[in-house]
């Protein structure tokens, strides 16, 4: 699949974008990303929580990060069955093409992920990577790797000293991070209850910028 990748940071929440960050979402949970969610889950299941996510960026606090895919195959169904398609796609367009769908060359968002700000004046010199994810089609190809290098350097460009993040165990992300250069400062012992009996360690760590 020959696709490119181009990032957005702090685009205009729309509201066709809001619906492809939430579809996003959902497909993401429902594939097994650790992304707040246990599958099964629907896209009604993610709105509220995206909502909260989306509010802190239109408030200005948080910043948002969307890597959009181009170029043949990136046309596809989601698994939530909604295509994840640009504002005009979505309803905004009034032309022919609205109506035909989007054509072999789409652009579908492929990636996502928020740095939040803790609100806190001893904090200001660093800030927490939350949400990051990859839409199931587009995995395997380099993206999480080349969404985590965009977020560094939207945090280099705020000045920031350090980024951190946490992850869930027994998903190897921690790995992942580490090849992005995170380094773990601290383990939660079954900080986190999937379910009755999934209990997994919530991992800290974080990037010297």
């Amino acid at each position: 699949m020959e696709l490119e990748l181009e990032f957005t940071v702090d685009p205009e929440l729309t509201d066709a974008l809001r619906e492809q960050i939430v579809a996003c979402w959902t497909d993401v949970s429902n594939a097994g990303g650790a992304v707040g969610f246990v599958p099964p889950v629907t896209m009604d299941d993610v709105s509220p929580v995206a909502v909260k996510a989306l509010a802190g960026v239109a408030a200005g606090r948080d910043r948002l990060i969307v890597g959009r895919a181009s170029g043949p195959g990136a046309k596809a169904e989601s698994a939530s069955g909604s295509e994840l398609r640009t504002a005009s796609e979505l309803g905004t367009a009034t032309d022919s093409h609205s109506a035909s769908g989007p054509g072999p060359d789409a652009e579908r968002l492929a990636a996502v992920a928020f740095i939040t700000d803790e609100q806190f004046q001893l904090t200001e010199h660093w800030r927490t990577v939350k949400r990051v994810m990859v839409h199931p089609d587009f995995q395997r190809l380099g993206m999480g790797a080349r969404l985590m290098a965009e977020v560094e350097q939207v945090g280099r460009e705020m000045g920031l000293e350090q980024l951190v993040l946490d992850c869930r165990g027994g998903t190897g992300n921690d790995e992942f991070y580490k090849k992005c250069g995170y380094e773990e400062y601290g383990r939660m012992r079954a900080g986190l209850r999937l379910s009755a009996d999934d209990y997994r360690d919530r991992i800290m760590m974080a990037l010297e910028l």
